[in-house]
């Protein structure tokens, strides 16, 4: 069986095509991703503006004639923070439907938080030892305390970097007052995280994909080789590293984010607030462990189906 998922994030719009056999084994077939900006002028108005609607449109129409080529049995969309946060986000899913005849499933953040669960676990190993996984989006950011065997607790919070950026407008370069309100305004926002970190004891800070890709490529552009990032489903950091490429980059222009290498430039923007968000974290939490998974909710979709599970938001 062939599927393909569409997750349409409020900075990404993510494809994966996959193939799943009778025996649960899966292979990738298609994997592509791009920078929409779903987000972009509205986030904090709970708006999706007419233009960002368009780029949305247009994405979806190019992603539906590649997965033409693949005779794909089942196509499963998913709408994350943007659109379930948005006045008009009916009129967006309404308007795919209407164009393309595709239903898009405006997925809950504990959803959410549960997809990218079953992704990580798909591409990371986990043990008995109890973790916290983040995935900073562009609206949302998802936290799940977990291990190999379960979730022990999961909650979406409306703190993603595009949100950020937005409502804090910082400066280029970023200037040390700005982060210390960023940093006040998470401390203020994410208690109820904080308790339940401390609770169960989660002592390794997984980051899903995104801007935690961005983390592991320009650390092995700085310190090692490319060739280390290169197809691979999970990453243990020095957590020397990523604090030198973290000061790096709070400190860097715009200008000069396009040229390090490793940052793609559809991250250049958003990728200063995930450091600074990412930072926060290990510091307030005393963590010192930090690894990548390269999969997230698109593959967490893919190991539910694997798995026989009815996809549902």
């Amino acid at each position: 069986m062939k599927i393909a998922v569409i997750d349409l994030g409020t900075n990404t719009f993510n494809l994966l095509i996959g193939e799943v056999n009778n025996l649960n084994h899966y292979r990738i077939l298609y994997n592509t991703k791009a920078a929409v900006q779903l987000g972009k002028g509205g986030i904090t108005k709970r708006i999706i503006t007419p233009e960002a609607i368009n780029r949305g449109v247009i994405t979806i129409g190019s992603y539906l004639q590649i997965i033409s080529t693949y005779n794909v049995d089942k196509v499963y969309a998913y709408a994350t923070s943007a659109v379930r946060g948005a006045i008009n986000g009916k009129d967006f899913t309404d308007r795919i439907k209407t164009e393309f005849n595709l239903d898009i499933n405006v997925i809950s953040g504990e959803k959410e938080a549960e997809l990218i669960y079953y992704g990580v676990k798909l591409g990371v190993n986990l043990t008995d030892e109890t973790s916290v996984i983040m995935d900073i989006g562009g609206g949302s950011t998802e936290f799940i305390i977990c291990n190999a065997y379960q979730i022990f607790w999961k909650k979406s919070f409306d703190v993603g970097a595009a949100r950020i950026l937005e409502a804090f407008q910082p400066s280029n370069p970023i200037k040390v007052e700005e982060i210390k309100k960023i940093e006040d305004y998470f401390n203020e926002e994410l208690e109820e995280l904080f308790a339940a970190i401390e609770f169960h004891q989660a002592k390794t800070l997984i980051g899903s994909s995104g801007s935690f890709d961005t983390f592991a490529e320009i650390i092995a552009h700085k310190f090692y080789e490319p060739s280390i990032v290169e197809n691979i489903t999970e990453y243990t950091f020095n957590i020397g590293d990523y604090h030198i490429i973290h000061e790096q980059l709070i400190r860097s222009t715009r200008e000069e984010r396009y040229k390090t290498k490793g940052l793609i430039p559809m991250r250049v923007d958003m990728i200063v607030i995930a450091s600074v968000f990412t930072s926060f974290m290990l510091k307030k939490n005393q963590i010192s462990n930090m690894r990548l998974s390269a999969y997230s909710l698109k593959e967490g979709v893919l190991n539910e189906a694997i798995n026989g599970v009815l996809v549902e938001g």
